[in-house]
């Protein structure tokens, strides 16, 4: 197949593309082909604008483009920075893949479990879960998504990951964790009991790798490990994993003054299930987050 990927050097492309060059063409979207180049495997094209693709010889196209959304606070800039990087480019992918005579045969594009937006801890959230909280967040990923499904058709399937935690050593939120946990001095945030929807980076990769291979499913896909765990038990785990005490707790208030409104992204969680990949034969290499955690060699 020959691939478009964009996103292809964060913490998610950097790993799928070690695996897609063996056997497909990899065309990767960046905006520093040099510094691309030093991340990427050899053998990838790349490209520095849309324009320079022929979206006709295209056979699928993987969108994972985004600036990070838990660096700092959310200013009003900020939050605007987060959603261009995000819409405008999947707005520009959609478009290109509608004017196209013979189009892509698949769209997979990100997403994520905060479109969920808080909900309770018992309650939990499948693919057809509609009840969504309305703050940042969910705002966010509704219209990502929306751009992204604007391109289905007959010829184009559109699968929309809505991707939790990504556990990995080389980025993502638990490497921010492993510092303070390394000291001795992590712990849960408050009481711990928000649950943390998760997945382990190579179940990230191969659940994309399934789905290039599975025209059954599309639409919505929770990217997301079978167990969600609270916030505490992966604080527990993470300690024990590294050899280290779990006996400090963040205190909310401490959040809110350094993040804002970012911090609800560390208050509040989604129990969320993977149920279309179940559903559809995936098997996971890594469903429980003690296994997951002492896999990444820490």
């Amino acid at each position: 197949m020959k691939i478009l990927i964009t996103g292809a050097t964060g913490l998610i492309g950097s790993k799928l593309c070690q695996f897609l060059i063996h056997k497909h063409s990899l065309i990767a979207l960046t905006r520093s082909p040099v510094k691309a180049a030093s991340v990427l495997p050899p053998g990838t094209h790349f490209i520095t604008s849309l324009d320079e693709v022929d979206f006709n010889d295209i056979d699928a196209v993987i969108n994972l483009a985004g600036e990070p959304i838990a660096d700092g606070r959310w200013t009003r800039q900020r939050k605007q920075e987060i959603r261009d990087s995000r819409i405008n480019i999947t707005r520009a992918i959609s478009s290109a893949i509608s004017a196209a005579t013979t189009p892509p045969a698949l769209l997979i594009s990100g997403s994520a479990v905060g479109v969920y937006g808080r909900q309770p801890s018992d309650v939990t959230i499948k693919e057809d879960f509609t009840a969504h909280y309305d703050e940042f967040s969910h705002q966010l990923c509704r219209d990502w998504e929306d751009a992204a499904l604007a391109a289905k058709s007959e010829q184009t399937r559109v699968c929309i990951l809505r991707t939790g935690i990504v556990l990995s050593k080389t980025g993502g939120a638990l490497v921010k964790m492993l510092p303070p946990f390394r000291l001795g001095l992590g712990g849960p945030i408050g009481k711990g009991e928000q649950v943390m929807s998760w997945i382990h980076i190579d179940d990230m990769v191969q659940a994309i790798l399934f789905i290039l291979k599975h025209d059954e499913i599309e639409g919505i896909v929770n990217a997301t490990a079978p167990n969600p765990v609270s916030n505490k038990l992966l604080s527990q785990e993470l300690a024990k994993t590294l050899s280290r005490p779990c006996i400090f707790t963040v205190p909310p208030i401490v959040l809110k003054l350094v993040y804002g409104e970012m911090s609800d992204l560390l208050l509040f969680g989604q129990r969320v299930v993977p149920q279309k990949l179940l559903d559809t034969g995936y098997r996971f290499r890594h469903d429980s987050i003690d296994e997951a955690l002492r896999s990444l060699n820490l």
